[in-house]
């Protein structure tokens, strides 16, 4: 799907009828729009509070209607003992929605099944967006 920026909101709806699980990878480039996508998300899920970006505290956590979000951004992380040092399998299995920025900084530790997305710049300014799943695939010996 290629969009406006302008059109995020229609978009963050449109992802949310989309995934398959509650954990979003979101992958892209610096400056692509990631926190501005999950900024909609939350407010599409009725989350009140504005997004931030999570650079800093490594994890923010926004209630939404009836669940609860939590945004991580792991641009800053050397290696995966300081995300578990903060407990990620805690929030990972809770239960609730789950948008990773930098995921390939965890690759190790990821949940499976989980969403996929892809954020690309245009040069004509507008966003493309990829959606998949990634699951552990099984190997029967």
């Amino acid at each position: 799907m290629t969009f406006d920026i302008n059109a995020i909101d229609d978009v963050a709806k449109l992802l949310l009828k989309s995934v398959k699980t509650k954990t979003i990878l979101f992958y892209g480039d610096m400056g692509v729009g990631k926190t501005t996508l999950i900024k909609a998300l939350v407010k599409a899920l009725g989350g009140t509070t504005d997004a931030t970006s999570p650079t800093f505290s490594i994890v923010n956590e926004y209630e939404v209607l009836n669940d609860i979000v939590y945004h991580f951004d792991f641009y800053r992380i050397e290696d995966e003992i300081e995300v578990l040092d903060i407990g990620i399998e805690d929030y990972l299995y809770a239960g609730h929605w789950n948008f990773i920025e930098w995921p390939d900084k965890i690759a190790g530790i990821l949940p499976k099944p989980a969403d996929i997305s892809y954020i690309k710049l245009n040069n004509d300014g507008t966003r493309t967006l990829k959606m998949s799943v990634f699951e552990e695939t099984i190997k029967n010996n």
